[in-house]
């Protein structure tokens, strides 16, 4: 395996910056020191003016594979991932088939093993009628980065909306249980209300239906859940202000049963950008009025939402250029979250220390990831360098996703990642692909 020094750079690293240079050996971080000769046989790489930062964790995306692979698959937007610096990515269980079952969930870790070029886990499905299949990942807890529930509708038998059969997952299983949290009763009579007196509706309808109250109720459900069982919740793609009075900055991260998820989406788009997108921004939980961006961002910076993910969630142009009430929910971001964040770090809206520890540490820490996350002697190099003096922008020539397109196109970043190493191997530089390795399945220290 190649070896690589990488020489006079500034990394950042657990609320610090140091200036020095990294040595990658056999794949994992050998050495960090003010300066290392360089060894025999060893590749060296000039991180001048460049900040080496570790590989995002993207704890949530949709990659459609299998059997919606007309959208994306595991290996184009694995691709899209490496190329905007997120090496490791935890994806859902709403494919066709869904991931029901252990034999089908799987089936998705040997397709990842044989084509994904980024780090890999997949979350095992729940529905009404499948408890026995989802205590039977208590035996792979290790191996799995967590159980999914959609307490909000979502297609086929994903909506888990039982509540005997809520109490026993939450009650029997030994993973995180991530959870999309929206009430299915609030958002269905939003919408009879709203019919009732539109002909029509439109995109800018989506946070009125898929409202403030439906977020709030569902995530207090599951909290309530949680705390009775003491089970380890992790709620995602928070969106509203309201829902960030559930939970506390009062205790660290690592001792915290109750966890949260905040998507760049909702950090960058409000309603107000229904007017320009459309469909584009139709996602589900839905972007809302400007006072919850305001929001989210306040309890980013003060520690009550704990990481930032991208919900990536592509569909084709075609899906999206539907009528609103037929269009399909979800963006496609897991490309770009790097260096989006990084436009609000040039902003001066969040420090680069703290974008990494939201995108990386906090990631880690929240799934108990073996040996990633940071830039530590003996981990796994997931590495990423970043020149914050070349700008790149969103343009259909260089959107890797599988759909072609993006909410971003158009959008010009303060910085250019210029290299991106998963397990040691460079498989991302200066905008060209490596694919001789393929990722590796995480591993939990749980």
């Amino acid at each position: 395996m190649q070896n690589y020094l990488i020489k006079n750079t500034c990394i950042i690293n657990e609320g610090t910056r140091f200036y020095g240079d990294l040595l990658i050996k056999n794949g994992r971080i050998e050495k960090i020191a003010a300066s290392i000769n360089l060894p025999e046989n060893c590749v060296e790489i000039d991180g001048s003016n460049q900040f080496l930062i570790p590989g995002a964790i993207d704890d949530q995306v949709h990659f459609r594979e299998p059997g919606l692979t007309h959208k994306a698959n595991i290996y184009t937007e694995a691709k899209a991932a490496v190329a905007g610096g997120v090496t490791s990515f935890m994806e859902m269980p709403n494919t066709n088939p869904p991931a029901f079952t252990q034999e089908l969930l799987e089936a998705k870790y040997a397709i990842g093993k044989q084509s994904s070029l980024a780090n890999y886990s997949f979350f095992m499905g729940t529905s009404n009628d499948n408890l026995e299949e989802i205590l039977k990942t208590n035996e792979k807890k290790n191996e799995v980065c967590g159980v999914k529930i959609f307490m909000g509708s979502s297609t086929g038998n994903l909506l888990v909306d039982n509540p005997m059969v809520l109490e026993n997952i939450f009650g029997g299983t030994e993973l995180l249980i991530a959870t999309h949290c929206e009430e299915e009763r609030i958002i269905k009579a939003n919408l009879a209300a709203l019919s009732a007196v539109k002909e029509k509706l439109e995109p800018s309808d989506h946070p009125i239906i898929r409202n403030d109250e439906a977020c709030f109720e569902s995530s207090f459900k599951a909290i309530q859940l949680a705390k009775k069982f003491n089970s380890r919740l992790h709620i995602l793609h928070i969106s509203t202000e309201k829902e960030l009075q559930l939970f506390t900055n009062m205790i660290p991260l690592k001792e915290k049963r109750i966890t949260t998820e905040v998507c760049v989406h909702h950090l960058h788009f409000t309603s107000d950008d229904y007017a320009r997108l459309g469909n584009q921004i139709k996602c589900n939980p839905a972007i809302k009025a400007p006072h919850n961006k305001t929001a989210l961002w306040e309890a980013l910076l003060d520690d009550r939402l704990d990481i930032i993910a991208t919900d990536h969630a592509p569909h084709t142009w075609t899906e999206k250029q539907e009528d609103y009430s037929h269009a399909h929910a979800g963006l496609p971001l897991v490309q770009h979250p790097v260096l989006l964040m990084l436009h609000y770090v040039n902003e001066g809206k969040i420090s680069l220390e703290k974008m990494v520890e939201k995108m990386s540490h906090a990631v880690a820490d929240c799934f108990q990831i073996k040996e990633r996350g940071y830039i530590r002697e003996g981990y796994h190099a997931d590495l990423v360098l970043v020149n914050m003096n070349q700008t790149s922008q969103v343009a259909k020539s260089n959107i890797l996703y599988k759909c072609g397109w993006s909410p971003l196109e158009g959008f010009v970043f303060p910085a250019t990642i210029t290299n991106t190493f998963v397990n040691g191997h460079l498989v991302y530089g200066n905008g060209v692909f490596d694919e001789s390795k393929q990722g590796m399945r995480l591993q939990f220290e749980r």
